[in-house]
């Protein structure tokens, strides 16, 4: 019986893609827009959506429908490098190890919540081998809301609806890499470990509340202790 629910981030958590990530942005917008940005938005711990809005501001683009537009394109443009992931970029230390692990305990389910809208949330993980060892049908992502503080109920609405598990806030933890990550599972009640294998370094997330943070992923041990039930 699953026990315990853990949600994952995937950029800068489980997967480092590269410069791929902020390309494809600057793909998607100069099909659409017929011109690219000229200024980067800082994207860490944001929703794809969220991203977009802020390119658009910033690029003083406001017509109706066109942030769908460039999310459409997105897809099509990270589907497009998938082949190239591997090459650019890298799983996370310990990464693999970690959820091949806990996908043996059958008092564990795993998804992800991420930024991501749910497509390329698929096309980054099978890249890297890592899509095998997650409930993605189960996930929350950017494209489920563009606030990621919405997302956790998201993920335990569905595990309730195609698992059939009744799960709380109590049951979950996020894992994630950024500041946002812990604000989406405090809104939710639910805990969270953060990792400092994305943009922000240990001692940045060491004073934010999390339950726990950890260097990487790497020291299996621990991190068995940190998200599994107890036993």
């Amino acid at each position: 019986m699953v026990e315990r629910l853990i949600l994952w981030d995937i950029d800068g958590t489980l997967v480092r893609t590269g410069d791929i990530g902020s390309a494809v942005f600057d793909r998607a917008l100069e099909v659409v827009l017929g011109r690219a940005p000229t200024a980067r938005v800082h994207m860490s711990g944001k929703t794809d959506p969220q991203i977009v809005d802020e390119y658009l501001a910033l690029m003083a683009v406001r017509e109706d429908g066109v942030a769908a537009a460039v999310l459409a394109q997105l897809e099509i443009e990270l589907a497009a490098a998938a082949e190239d992931l591997p090459a650019v970029g890298w799983p996370c230390p310990g990464a693999e190890e970690l959820l091949s692990l806990l996908a043996r305990d059958c008092r564990v389910a795993q998804s992800v919540l991420t930024g991501n809208i749910a497509p390329n949330a698929t096309v980054k993980l099978a890249a890297f081998g890592l899509a095998r060892y997650l409930d993605l049908e189960t996930g929350a992502f950017g494209s489920d809301d563009a606030d990621r503080r919405a997302l956790v109920p998201i993920a335990l609405r569905r595990q309730r609806e195609l698992r059939g598990r009744a799960l709380t806030p109590d049951d979950v933890v996020v894992v994630g890499d950024t500041p946002n990550d812990l604000a989406c599972a405090q809104a939710a009640g639910a805990r969270c470990v953060l990792v400092a294998t994305g943009r922000y370094g240990a001692g940045e997330l060491a004073g934010l509340g999390a339950d726990a943070v950890v260097t990487d992923l790497s020291d299996t041990a621990q991190m068995i202790d940190l998200l599994a039930p107890a036993g």
